[in-house]
């Protein structure tokens, strides 16, 4: 990935923050038939390895988990917040007519090494703890144990684990830090003015920060 000086992540904790706040990541593969991409939610956890884990299941039906082999280099690719950028919101455009269109966000790469698990242990263990994460905040957050048995046993069975201990995180914000300090903060308001609430707040945060 390309990224600018400008553009860096130099903190390594905001790009796991950022994995752990947007899990679904698109994993990478080069196996032996060739590129693959597939979207699934990861757990991090980031006291396992040197610089972390990350954890998902794919369906046994899934033709990865055979075409990759253990400690094979494989890419996640995790993406927050998004949006169009008009020239309109830069107060130096309607000076000097100076700016072009372009595209904020804010992503992170994580590079690492494959290994596939069958287990069952692991398996149960892992679907447990992504069960309460993102069912916590239902009214009535939905538990393994309401499955019967034999269902959630049948189930288990149709699923393989991945685990990726990870070798490198690169993080990129673009949220124009390379145009005058006028222009960012009127562009970090626009957003927010357009719905892009989250993007918008993370343009001024960053402006704030490099002071």
């Amino acid at each position: 990935m390309y990224v600018p000086s400008h553009f860096s992540v130099s903190d390594e904790e905001a790009s796991y923050r950022l994995i752990r706040e947007n899990p679904l990541g698109i994993l990478v593969t080069h196996g032996r038939a060739g590129l693959d991409a597939n979207h699934l939610p990861f757990e991090l956890d980031c006291k396992a390895g040197g610089r972390g884990v990350l954890r998902a299941h794919v369906a046994r039906a899934n033709p990865l988990w055979r075409d990759v082999r253990d400690g094979e280099e494989v890419l996640v690719i995790f993406r927050a917040e998004d949006a169009y950028v008009t020239p309109n919101w830069y107060p130096s455009k309607h000076e000097l007519h100076r700016q072009v269109p372009t595209w904020n966000y804010r992503l992170a790469h994580a590079c690492g090494k494959i290994s596939i698990r069958e287990d069952e242990e692991f398996l149960r263990a892992l679907l447990g703890r992504l069960t309460l994460v993102h069912e916590a905040a239902q009214p009535a957050p939905w538990q393994m144990s309401d499955a019967p048995p034999d269902y959630l046993d049948a189930m288990l069975k149709a699923v393989v684990g991945l685990e990726i201990a990870i070798t490198r995180v690169t993080g990129k914000f673009k949220l124009s830090q390379n145009r005058e300090l006028r222009d960012r903060r009127s562009l970090g308001e626009a957003l927010k003015r357009h719905g892009h609430t989250a993007l918008g707040q993370a343009t001024l945060d960053a402006i704030s920060e490099s002071k």
